[in-house]
């Protein structure tokens, strides 16, 4: 018969192979995660995307929706995002400067629009900057010039109409641009400028803005220096521009760029 001792130690050397076994499945099983900062003009397609990316590959992708310049100061501050797709590319290039990015990440994916919107159920009609001077518009909602680039753009149109010191007064600031059309969506503003990716037609009356009046609005995506999941994040980059992820930024009217 075998001994005490020697069953103990063969229970034990059973039992630390168990374990084992069971750490490497749950290493082996554990899925990927992409945090994603994303200016909040691409929630509504960068959240179907992400669904479809995940489906695809396995990957959940987690997004933080927000104005550019806002998400730009948290990376600098050390907010932990695998990747960042910016509403304009200059805050791709100051961060890639401070050297926060890596650098052969950088893409432009799209070039965005802006246009005038009021509520479906609005009576009012608005199909041109001009008419924002209608005295019946007592508000109108643009996000905050400051740090969202869709706010400069409704800026620098206002400007090229020669209308900015007349609408002065009238103007609201959201803190991007999502939150720009909850102003009408709550009724605060008549009359709001987002961008075209977050027009729901049964909710919203929309009439672009001619893009001559404003800077492009060039936007530029790049993953994080800090990213512990550098892979997946190059391969979602990849996706947004394959066959799956252009026809979605399409459908929203974004402009992809050919790689």
């Amino acid at each position: 018969m075998l001994s005490q001792k020697l069953i103990f130690t063969l229970f034990s050397f059973i039992l630390l192979l168990n374990i084992t076994g069971c750490n490497n499945s749950t290493k082996n099983t554990s899925k990927v995660e992409l945090t994603v900062a994303a200016a909040s003009d691409l929630t509504l397609a960068f959240s179907e995307i992400g669904k479809l990316f995940e489906e695809e590959t396995g990957t959940k992708v987690t997004f933080s929706f927000g104005s550019t310049g806002q998400l730009a100061d948290q990376i600098e501050n050390g907010a932990p995002f695998d990747v960042f797709a910016a509403a304009n590319k200059k805050f791709i290039e100051n961060l890639d400067e401070k050297n926060l990015l890596i650098s052969d990440t950088m893409k432009v994916y799209a070039f965005g629009r802006i246009g005038l919107a009021t509520r479906a159920d609005s009576s009012l009609n608005v199909e041109n900057i001009e008419q924002l001077l209608k005295p019946e518009v007592t508000k109108v909602a643009i996000a905050n010039p400051d740090h969202a680039p869709y706010g400069t753009a409704a800026k620098q149109a206002l400007e090229t109409a020669g209308i900015w010191d007349q609408l002065e007064n009238k103007l609201v600031y959201g803190r991007n641009i999502s939150d720009t059309l909850t102003y009408i969506e709550t009724g605060n503003a008549e009359v709001a400028i987002i961008a075209l990716s977050l027009v729901v037609e049964d909710k919203v009356n929309f009439s672009i803005i001619d893009d001559h009046m404003h800077a492009p609005l060039e936007q530029m995506i790049a993953v994080n220096n800090s990213t512990k999941q550098e892979e997946a994040a190059r391969e979602f980059i990849n996706f947004i521009f394959g066959p799956i992820g252009k026809p979605i930024m399409e459908r929203y009217g974004f402009i992809v760029p050919t790689e």
